[in-house]
């Protein structure tokens, strides 16, 4: 059995809308929806209910089913990794953190879970499938028209219908390794769409290349994968490994790839839809605005034009498609799902971090809580700033704060109380000015440029304080235990403790710095 799983996740889309109605996480609406706008607007409803999946069988001008909200719940995403708890997530972290910084084993336990962590490694390994289901329906670029796609568009001044959940594949030009990602694409005619994605993206750097050899860069978007694949697609670990070997991983089986018609790339075989085709350097158009994760419209951006040749798909193909906006998305369920995942990574890179939570109202990364083993004055900072640079998605962080280790980074109560009574704004604010900055962040006074904030929320010692800290209020764990063994007998099993759901503290950082400004 896969270290990676509990056991081999389905390899195509259909299994997993299987496995979620069996469950009866799966809704089939029969009657007829409209792509523009009104789809969006139910799934969304649904979601933020805390809904089941949605199949939607009769969409207007399109003989496609459309699936959305496959993953609108931790439990789905847990699910779609072939795990049954969120917990295991971290198991499967601790595992990609050693392949990230491996070290000698110091005994034979060890030299046994690094043995089956490489023979994992040789089981994830992506094969060939020559009779690719994705391939049973070929169109060639006479043939091809978007307008025969479920395409969605989500919020009323969006600029155009969109492709929001393909996997976007391309090939650096000179090495010949794959790049797998998730990026917007708009429709332009009934044969292009613009692509929308950062500089820093392997896409981008793979056209820059190709622009530099005079050539043209092929693509590729898979759409109507397994979940898991959207997963690794997702997962921004700085490790040497293709996104198709960090999807054999998570599922304890290599992936299925199939050659392209009219491009030299492999897709994922059980796709349901294939689009095929390339790229000019140069050519761009227009893309945008849409509704983002944010809770804004983006702005409007020239972005590269692609030209498709080729549509190949699955008899009666099911259509895969998400929206952004502002919390909850299937994108912030994502990213909680990869932030438990990457806390043990997080761990080996700065020791000190104990815990770690982006509260999905912070967009999932906009606000990090880290909880620390203080040791020596000035490690709050340390750990903000380590943070800052461990991983690239928390490049974009704008806020963190530091807890001591006795903090659960995941209650808001205990978060907003160690700021109240623990930090003093003009001592234990950090500021960091004109750092790279999100450009779908409108909160900046230079789009792509900002600021950052680290606030020092632990108990504060040595020369970081001139008087004596107070002790803090705790009862014996004897008492607590014996009030735990009497809570039936005192009539009062029925008052269980609930989870506090986690919230934003948007609000204390604003006191925080409104203090600091009128001192």
């Amino acid at each position: 059995m896969s270290l990676f799983s509990n056991g081999p996740a389905s390899r195509d889309m259909r299994s997993f809308i299987a496995l979620l109605e069996k469950k009866g996480q799966l809704k089939r609406i029969k009657a007829e929806v409209d792509p523009d706008l009104e789809l969006a607007a139910i799934s969304d409803r649904v979601l933020s209910l805390g809904g089941p999946a949605i199949l939607f069988e009769n969409v207007r001008g399109s003989t496609m089913p459309v699936a959305v909200n496959l993953l609108g719940t931790m439990e789905r995403v847990v699910w779609s990794m072939g795990l049954d708890k969120a917990e295991e997530l971290e198991t499967l972290g601790e595992k990609l953190a050693l392949l990230q910084q491996p070290k000698l084993p110091k005994d034979f336990q060890e030299t046994k879970e690094f043995a089956n962590v490489i023979w994992d490694l040789i089981k994830a390994r992506p094969d060939l499938d020559l009779t690719p289901p994705c391939q049973q329906n070929i169109l060639n670029e006479k043939e091809l028209n978007l307008d025969k796609l479920p395409l969605i568009r989500p919020w009323p001044k969006d600029a155009n219908t969109v492709i929001t959940l393909g996997l976007v594949i391309t090939k650096d030009p000179e090495t010949k390794t794959p790049n797998v990602g998730v990026y917007r694409l708009q429709r332009q005619s009934a044969k292009t769409m613009t692509v929308h994605w950062l500089s820093v993206r392997g896409g981008a750097r793979h056209l820059r290349k190709a622009a530099a050899m005079g050539i043209e860069l092929e693509i590729a978007i898979a759409i109507g994968v397994h979940p898991l694949l959207v997963m690794a697609a997702a997962t921004p670990i700085p490790v040497d490994l293709s996104e198709w070997l960090f999807a054999g991983l998570y599922a304890g089986q290599g992936v299925r790839l199939a050659k392209c018609k009219t491009v030299d790339l492999e897709v994922p075989s059980q796709s349901e839809i294939i689009l095929e085709g390339t790229i000019r350097p140069g050519e761009q158009l227009e893309d945008g605005p849409f509704g983002d994760h944010m809770g804004f419209y983006g702005g409007i951006e020239n972005s590269p034009l692609i030209h498709f040749h080729c549509l190949t798909h699955r008899n009666n193909p099911i259509f895969l498609t998400t929206f952004s906006g502002r919390p909850p998305k299937e994108e912030a369920m994502l990213a909680i799902a990869l932030n438990r995942i990457y806390t043990p990574i997080l761990r080996q890179q700065i020791p000190e971090i104990t815990d770690f939570f982006l509260p999905m109202e912070a967009l999932s990364y906009k606000l990090a809580v880290i909880s620390i083993d203080k040791s020596y004055p000035g490690q709050a900072k340390r750990a903000a700033m380590a943070f800052w640079s461990a991983l690239p998605q928390f490049t974009y962080t704008k806020f963190v704060v530091v807890v001591d280790s006795t903090i659960n980074v995941r209650d808001p109560r205990q978060v907003v109380w160690t700021i109240a009574s623990q930090v003093d704004p003009q001592r234990d604010l950090f500021l960091l000015e004109n750092t790279p900055f999100d450009s779908l962040d409108f909160a900046s006074e230079e789009i792509g440029l900002g600021g950052r904030l680290a606030i020092d929320a632990t108990k504060k010692i040595g020369p970081e304080t001139n008087h004596p800290w107070s002790e803090v209020l705790t009862r014996p764990k004897e008492l607590e235990m014996k009030i735990d063994a009497r809570w039936e007998e005192l009539g009062l099993g029925d008052l269980n403790n609930k989870e506090t759901d986690p919230t934003l503290f948007g609000y204390v950082i604003e006191e925080l710095l409104r203090q600091k400004q009128l001192k």
